[in-house]
Formats: structure tokens, C-alpha cells, sequence
């Protein structure tokens, strides 16, 4: 199984990956759009990319992607988020690392370095890349990236212990399932009205179905216009389910409800 995630190697998206499919197999990209464009056209067989952080919260790039191309969500893992701080000496002058990180660790770093400058990069294991690179620059990253060039200056510098970080599993949509725990639902209404919001989450408070998830994301064709996605907590084979999305589909008769499809929830430590 050839699976795509966010390069290059070293990521904690290549570490999730590797619940899935052998070294050998996981191929790289630099952005989750990239890899959920390959995943819906039939290039690869699955793509992992992050979707929420338990301390930054969703990922925007991941939530677009999402509503963007057709692909199915077939899993989710979950795995603890570990930083460290890596460098080839304590002289540096900027912190680099992907955004997520580098606010993951805001504390720290406003404590420890609040002289050095913060470069966001496209992931962690570039932000290590660079401070391999560059004496003047320190990474943030899994403490594992260190090695002969650059040695872990200090660990566990996120703000929170309890820091971990869901990843989808993405396919093809023709291999949607309906089996799983929860289930995943983008909502275009293409409407704006008094109660709209109220209107898909009585779909599922009337059937006793719990929401994991709620977020809205401006839809880019207009200023004021949103799609929703919605995490819930039951499977598309069940009756309740399947009623609450046909619900949906017609307050949005003027748009569209994507069924990313049900899954279940994987936890992985590393």
C-alpha cells in the first residue's frame, strides 16, 4: 500500500504514517493539499495528514483540503505530540519549525529564548533540516531527529504534557465505509439565516447522537459565507446516523453534504 503524508522524513505525520503502511511505502509531499489532490485522482492508495491539535486546534489546510477534493476518511490516529528543542550549539538565533509547533511551545520559548526569532517552516523535520544546516538556527521536533549534526538541547518543551495530535487516514472515495465508531461530515448550505447553525445540530441532538466536533470554514466564494464540518460520535450503518444526514441534505438543498464516511479511532505511541 503506497501512502503519502507531510515530508520530509521524521515528521509526526511520517511517524503516524507508519501505523499504516511500511517505511518502504510512505511517500512525501509538502503540503496536505498535495496529498489529498494525489489521494482523490487515484495516485496513491492513502494519505495521512493531521487535523487537530489537543492545544492549537484544527488544522485549517487540512479542513480545506478536505471540502476541496473528493476522499474518503477511513481511520484516525492518534498520537502523543513530544518537542524538543534541537541545535548544534546553544548559540542560536531563530527557532525554525512548522507553525503548529512553534505555537505548541510558545511558553517555552517566551521563557527560555524570547530573544530568538521564529521562522515557520512547512513541517518539523524541515525546521531540524535547517538547524542541521545553520548554526544560527535551532528546530523543534521529535527528540529522535537528533543525530550527529544537532543534539536535543532540551525535551518535552510543549506548553502542555497532555499535547497529542489527530491524524486522518485519507483514500479514494469509493473506499468509503459506513462501519466505525465516528463519522466525519462536510455541509455546504450555500444559505445564511436566523437558526441555520441551530437546524444541523438539533439533526442530531434529536436522535441522541453526541458531536465530537464542530467547525466552520469560510467557503472563499463570498465574505460571510461558511461550510461546516461535523465529527459525531455513531456510524453511518447506523438508522440514527443515516436519518441525521438526510436531515442535513435537505436544509442544505441548495448546496452540498460531503459524507467523508465512519472510522475508527487508532492510538499509537511513539
Amino acid at each position: 500500500m503506497e501512502v503519502l503524508t507531510l515530508g520530509p522524513t521524521g515528521t509526526y505525520s511520517h511517524r503516524a504514517a507508519r501505523a499504516v503502511a511500511a517505511d518502504d511505502d510512505v511517500g512525501f509531499r509538502e503540503s496536505v493539499t498535495a496529498i489529498a489532490e494525489a489521494v482523490a485522482r487515484g495516485a496513491v492508495d492513502r494519505g495521512v495528514v493531521p487535523i487537530e491539535n489537543s492545544i492549537e486546534g484544527s488544522v485549517t489546510e487540512t479542513l480545506d483540503a478536505l471540502a476541496d477534493h473528493e476522499v474518503a476518511v477511513v481511520s484516525e490516529i492518534v498520537t502523543p505530540i513530544r518537542h524538543a528543542l534541537l541545535a548544534q550549539s546553544d548559540r542560536f538565533e531563530a527557532v525554525a519549525s512548522h507553525s503548529q509547533a512553534l505555537a505548541q511551545c510558545r511558553g517555552y520559548l517566551e521563557e527560555h529564548h524570547p530573544g530568538a526569532r521564529l521562522e515557520a517552516v512547512a513541517s518539523t523535520a524541515r525546521g531540524v533540516e535547517r538547524a542541521r544546516n545553520d548554526q544560527s538556527v535551532a528546530g523543534i521536533g521529535h527528540p529522535d531527529n537528533a543525530g550527529e549534526e544537532v543534539s536535543v538541547l532540551a525535551e518535552d518543551i510543549q506548553d502542555r504534557d497532555s499535547n497529542a495530535t489527530r491524524f486522518f487516514v485519507v483514500a479514494p472515495p469509493a473506499d468509503r465505509g459506513d462501519a466505525g465508531g465516528k463519522s466525519s461530515v462536510v455541509i455546504y448550505p450555500n444559505a445564511n439565516y436566523p437558526g441555520l447553525l441551530l437546524e444541523m445540530l438539533e439533526a442530531f441532538a434529536d436522535r441522541e447522537i453526541n458531536l465530537s466536533r464542530v467547525e466552520s470554514r469560510p467557503s472563499g466564494d463570498r465574505l460571510g459565507d461558511y461550510l461546516f464540518h461535523i465529527d459525531f460520535e455513531a456510524g453511518l450503518y447506523e438508522e440514527r446516523a443515516q436519518e441525521a444526514v438526510d436531515r442535513l441534505e435537505e436544509i442544505a438543498e441548495r448546496g452540498w453534504v460531503r459524507q467523508l464516511g465512519s472510522y475508527d479511532t487508532q492510538h499509537v505511541l511513539y
